[in-house]
């Protein structure tokens, strides 16, 4: 008997034929040439003076893995050549070929004249992409890392209760001149990975989705307008826009997160007029979003969970304003005694505020020997909170005067050279309150004074003991495999 057509087991082999096969293989091929669904991403960029910047801006998103479907450069107020410069970009460009094939069209928009500044530059780019999935905004000096925008899509994408995601932010201390642009700017270096931290390790939390690149879903922003009864998502009523707005969108029921990897440099101040400004605006903002009713029709929420971190923060540089305060005037007073005697374990604070600098240096990424030795060498890191505990003065005092003063025509002033002498004046007020402090002891009975170092030597001690505990447990927190 023949095995033909005989398979194992005393089976029958299948009959097989050619043309179902073909068919099977051209069924496939055309599964595959079906279009697959990608969201949309459109990108508003507020341009305002930005003729330095912007050519950078636009070849960081032309380099990116995936391209936006539309980029809008919304010129606003300018008073350079940064709508000149952009229009050279302007028109569609492509890249790939096939399916890698990826397009996006850059478009220019001067809007001239805008009293609300950057805010309304942002809501006029949001008429333009809100029939989009997502709104990436792009500050008109900030680069980014060619892998960005894929990545906030891809985190955005893959939990729908995201309402905005933040990339992780520095600043590029290349290029430099002088020495006060690389200590201003190892100093931001210092604090925005100290900021980044704290929010990678709270879950990846955001309180702040900063405008600088941040993506937002336009499901989310729309919840906004509804819920606030705007117009627009970004209201004028705020010193920090982006901060009032992610408030709003965690009320409206969204999450704001942090990347986990896009990576951003932002435009760093690189003068103490500037730094002070820009300093000053933000920390106003945001005392006006944690004390109830200070701006404008923007209510006060100062039990937000979005303004936690915000109350730390000034918690925490009361705090180190009150013991460098009273450390100098209790030193002035021991010295015109002769009753100053130094004691070694007054180191330890200083040793574990320079580890503590040490570690936030090594989690950057992109960590330098500069911003090793600006925690080192512990003076430029204790320098620069001098400089961070002037602006919260300012800010505060803006606060308790109700000062509605234009902040940022006061920031766009001070980056363009001027701004005058105001940042010194933190400067004069506590050499005038540690001078009129040391006069008033002065005048005291001996015995007094002795009783005053006394106990203030104590209460100094306690708090650095506290203070220096917290250190400790910051230090021993574990940073989980991120990178600020």
């Amino acid at each position: 008997m023949s095995d033909e057509g005989i398979g194992y087991a005393g089976q029958a082999a299948p009959f097989i034929d050619p043309l179902m096969d073909q068919y099977a293989d051209q069924f496939m091929a055309s599964i595959e040439a079906l279009p697959t669904y990608r969201s949309t991403v459109g990108c508003v960029i507020p341009a305002y003076n930005e003729e330095d910047a912007i050519a950078g801006v636009l070849d960081s998103l032309l380099s990116q893995t995936l391209l936006p479907d539309a980029i809008h450069v919304i010129v606003n107020n300018t008073t350079d050549a940064t709508v000149e410069i952009a229009s050279h970009y302007a028109g569609l460009h492509t890249r790939g070929e096939g399916r890698d094939e990826q397009m996006t069209e850059i478009f220019v928009h001067d809007i001239g004249e805008n009293p609300d500044k950057k805010v309304g530059a942002l809501n006029y780019g949001y008429t333009l992409v809100e029939g989009m999935d997502y709104l990436l905004g792009v500050d008109g000096d900030t680069t980014a890392d060619p892998h960005a925008i894929e990545y906030l899509v891809r985190e955005i994408q893959d939990d729908e209760r995201i309402g905005g995601i933040s990339a992780i932010y520095s600043i590029d201390d290349s290029g430099l001149d002088s020495l006060m642009g690389k200590f201003l700017i190892a100093g931001q270096r210092a604090q925005f990975a100290a900021f980044n931290m704290q929010n990678l390790l709270r879950g990846r939390n955001m309180a702040v989705l900063g405008g600088q690149y941040s993506i937002f879903s336009t499901t989310a922003l729309r919840a906004v307008v509804k819920q606030t009864h705007q117009r627009y998502p970004w209201v004028r009523d705020s010193e920090i826009e982006d901060s009032l707005l992610s408030l709003e969108i965690k009320s409206a029921g969204y999450l704001t997160k942090i990347s986990a990897h896009a990576r951003a440099n932002v435009g760093g101040m690189t003068t103490l007029q500037s730094l002070d400004a820009q300093q000053v605006k933000w920390n106003t903002g945001a005392i006006d979003l944690m004390w109830p009713g200070q701006r404008g029709d923007t209510k006060g929420q100062p039990l937000h969970p979005n303004l936690r971190l915000r109350w730390f923060e000034n918690i925490s540089m009361a705090t180190n304003g009150f013991t460098r305060l009273v450390f100098l005037f209790l030193l002035i007073t021991s010295l015109m005694l002769h009753a100053f005697v130094f004691v070694w374990l007054w180191i330890v604070p200083t040793i574990m505020a320079t580890l503590l600098n040490l570690r936030t240096a090594h989690a950057m990424q992109n960590a330098n020997r500069r911003d090793y030795l600006f925690a080192l060498l512990f003076f430029p890191a204790e320098l620069y909170m001098w400089v961070r505990l002037g602006h919260f003065a300012r800010s505060w005092t803006k606060f308790a005067s109700s000062s509605q003063t234009d902040n940022w025509a006061l920031q766009a002033k001070a980056e363009s050279g001027g701004g005058g002498l105001a940042h010194f004046f933190p400067i004069a007020v506590v050499a005038v309150v540690v001078s009129g402090a040391v006069a008033i002891w002065a005048q005291l009975p001996t015995s007094l004074q002795s009783d005053v170092l006394v106990g203030g030597w104590t209460v100094l001690g306690i708090v650095t003991v506290l203070q220096t505990a917290w250190m400790a447990l910051k230090l021993l927190k574990r940073h989980k495999g991120f990178q600020a």
